[in-house]
């Protein structure tokens, strides 16, 4: 059993992970959960759709998800095999 990471190895995979992401991706992000933006406002001012700054606030979540795991980025396709997988094992 692998120990729990403290505060600040979460706040140091975070950073790596904010950094490794694309840098509209990570705009959308900080502008989503820093500046309290909704999609709506997002889009307005990036000229993008709210679905499109919807999936790029998702794929960030996802990114940072497999950063605090430990896990290598998974593509979509991958992430569906595995829950395909999990649910056939039920």
């Amino acid at each position: 059993m692998s120990e729990r990471p403290t505060e600040a190895e979460i706040i140091e995979r975070l950073e790596a992970g904010l950094q490794r992401m694309p840098k509209r991706q990570r705009e959308i992000f900080l502008a989503i959960r820093l500046d309290d933006l909704s999609y709506a406002e997002i889009a307005e001012r990036t000229g993008l759709s709210a679905e499109q700054v919807e999936q790029h606030f998702a794929q960030s979540m996802l990114a940072l998800r497999d950063v605090l795991d430990g896990s290598p980025p998974v593509s979509w396709w991958q992430r569906i095999l595995r829950r395909v997988a999990e649910r056939q094992r039920r």
